[in-house]
């Protein structure tokens, strides 16, 4: 199937955008690339410290010249359940690369923080910014350069991404993303959101939330909903940096178990060494990002990628924009109810078809990149099959041609809506996102008077003092990444939720994130400029009439223009962070980029080989062509 003339545009736009910074990319990664064994550029003294402590066996291989080494960077740690598994997978990986003939090292370990444990919390302002310290710290742990190919042990939700910047950041190595899987489904994450609503209107126990809570997130692996953790495991394999059919299958499994041997094979079969080279640069084109952000706008996913990706983006040399979203997200129906967009969970999802099923049918209605090479030979097509255990070993068969459940997966021609699931808005207050696919749409437009607060605490306060409107418009701003690193602002969700359920109209506009887990009542959030950049929301002042609609795209403050340009600009009156480890991160507040940028707090991508710096706002004459498939069209045209 031709792709569709709409990707073809956006793919395009996006490359005659980053042509300069792309270009400079691959020429700094070409350049690290040299004939044989990475180490043996090293000096004996170099040499001896990195095989120091390795056995007979490895270290003589180490001294040779024929066979690859493997980094291994993890993020384990065991409060994270979904990285707990990853504990006893170094030496799974030195094992198997003993019997292929290979050597492999944990090169380095990187922070995995948990946004469920920081919710509400000081800590989550350390949250966005460990992004980039895994980043760097993925960089730090390449830098010894003595390896041909690296396999990246994370799943959640700044760990992928920032994993993916620090790899990309040495794209002339191969590199394999292996995942642990989600754990087993637990009670309905309808029935724990009920009992955190109930518990939000003084309707149940701590002792009764804490037991729904624990019956949710009950074992070994990645919370079941379809948050940013999960959504991470879809971008990879869209992107074909992930073996096909890995993401959704549970840990202790005989499945999990050959997948990690298979990726690790597939890691020492793609080195130079071999001929089969398939550097990560190479691979993160500008077809697979699109690709990423198709599967992103096709399952309703994260929130929190409308920030990461463009962080990724850049990291290969690549321009992205929320306009380039915005346009994929109005060209590609939405195909998966997982929630908060539905009530399946992954498992379940996974069952009904998952990402084989859905990948298929976007690839068949050319709506996504089919010619993307990937880490596998067979292409984007080869994830489009399910990958099973057969006499002992692994295999693969095509993936199911009908939904095993339409209350979970459908088919490109009969959608559950003919929209993706993320909106960009756009007015007055700025540029934002919202998170259409997870509310209903009799919820999706709103106009009410707002409620100003500039901590979250503070509207829960209201509320216990009985001095919340009936309808109305929570903005929660001085939550940008300038102002306190941007946290999420999941803790108002059971709040808002059960208003909702009251009968009252209600939203939330923010300059912060929501979560990955976002959902049911309407959100503008990450508004750009923020307000501790002088944003719109700086000037919003108590009983503001805001106007938000999720179909248009609009968010607008109903205030005459005299008066609104003759105000000033209110002042933060959160306190300063000092505390809990913020005070460290105080630096990249001050350097952090807005959202609509990545958040990036680091240095990220080249710049472009005339040395001109990163350009957001460059945009290309498009042919006539290429312009009618980026022109506004209606739902039914998808």
């Amino acid at each position: 199937m031709p792709i569709h003339p709409t990707l073809a545009a956006i793919t395009d736009r996006i490359r005659r955008r980053s042509a300069p910074t792309r270009s400079a990319y691959l020429a700094g990664i070409d350049a690290a690339h040299r004939d044989g064994p990475t180490r043996t550029r090293l000096s004996c003294g170099n040499l001896a410290h990195a095989f120091a402590a390795s056995d007979g066996t490895d270290k003589a291989r180490l001294a040779a010249d024929a066979s690859p080494n493997l980094a291994i960077v993890t993020a384990y740690n065991d409060m994270l359940s979904a990285h707990q598994p990853f504990e006893d997978y170094p030496q799974q990986v030195r094992r198997l690369a003993r019997a292929l003939g290979a050597t492999a090292q944990v090169a380095g370990g990187v922070p995995a923080m948990c946004d469920g444990v920081t919710q509400g919390r000081p800590g989550m302002e350390l949250s966005l910014f460990s992004r980039d310290v895994i980043a760097q710290a993925t960089a730090v742990a390449l830098s010894h350069d003595m390896f041909d190919a690296a396999v990246y042990l994370g799943v959640c939700d700044k760990i992928v991404p920032g994993m993916l910047i620090g790899a990309l950041a040495f794209g002339h190595l191969p590199g394999v993303f292996i995942p642990a899987g989600p754990m087993t489904p637990g009670i309905p994450n309808r029935e724990k959101a009920a009992v955190r609503e109930r518990y939000a209107a003084g309707e149940a126990t701590r002792d009764e939330l804490l037991a729904a809570e624990s019956g949710s997130y009950h074992g070994p692996g990645t919370c079941t909903f379809y948050g940013t953790a999960n959504s991470n495991q879809v971008l990879l394999e869209a992107m074909g940096v992930q073996l096909p059919g890995t993401s959704f299958i549970n840990p202790g499994t005989p499945l999990r178990e050959a997948l990690t041997q298979a990726a690790v094979e597939r890691a020492l079969r793609i080195t130079a060494l071999g001929g089969d080279y398939r550097p990560l640069g190479h691979l993160v084109d500008e077809r697979a990002i699109v690709n990423a952000l198709v599967a992103l706008m096709a399952t309703g996913g994260s929130t929190n990628h409308t920030i990461h990706w463009i962080a990724v983006a850049r990291a290969a040399g690549i321009v992205l924009t929320w306009d380039d979203m915005d346009a994929l997200a109005q060209r590609v129906p939405l195909l998966a109810r997982v929630y908060p967009n539905g009530d399946a969970d992954v498992n379940r999802f996974h069952a009904a078809g998952g990402i084989a099923f859905v990948f298929r049918e976007l690839m068949d209605a050319g709506l996504m990149h089919a010619d993307l090479p990937t880490i596998v030979p067979g292409g984007m097509r080869a994830y489009a099959d399910e990958a099973r255990i057969a006499d002992g070993r692994l295999g693969y068969a095509p993936g199911v041609d009908v939904s095993a459940d339409d209350d979970v997966v459908r088919p490109v021609s009969a959608p559950f809506e003919a929209h993706g699931g993320l909106r960009l808005l756009r007015g007055n207050l700025g540029r934002s996102l919202i998170k259409l696919s997870a509310v209903a749409p009799a919820y999706r437009s709103i106009t009410a008077p707002a409620v100003v607060v500039d901590a979250p605490q503070a509207l829960n306060r209201l509320h216990a003092a009985g001095a919340l409107p009936h309808d109305f418009v929570a903005v929660v701003r001085f939550q940008g990444p300038r102002a306190n690193g941007m946290p999420e602002l999941h803790s108002l969700a059971p709040l808002l939720g059960m208003l909702q359920n009251q009968g009252r109209q209600v939203a939330l506009v923010t300059d912060g994130r929501l979560s990955g887990a976002s959902g049911k009542f309407p959100a503008a959030i990450h508004v750009t400029p923020e307000a501790s950049r002088g944003g719109a929301l700086a000037r919003l002042r108590e009983g503001d009439m805001i106007r938000l609609d999720g179909e248009a795209g609009t968010l607008d403050v109903l205030v005459d223009d005299a008066e609104w340009h003759s105000r000033t600009p209110a002042a933060n009156t959160s306190p300063a962070a000092t505390d809990l480890g913020r005070s460290l991160f105080a630096t990249n507040r001050a350097n952090v980029e807005p959202a609509d940028r990545g958040a990036l707090s680091i240095s990220c991508g080249p710049p472009a080989a005339d040395g001109s710096q990163w350009n957001y706002d460059a945009e290309y004459e498009l042919g006539d062509d290429a312009a009618a498939a980026l022109a506004p069209h209606d739902a039914k045209d998808a």
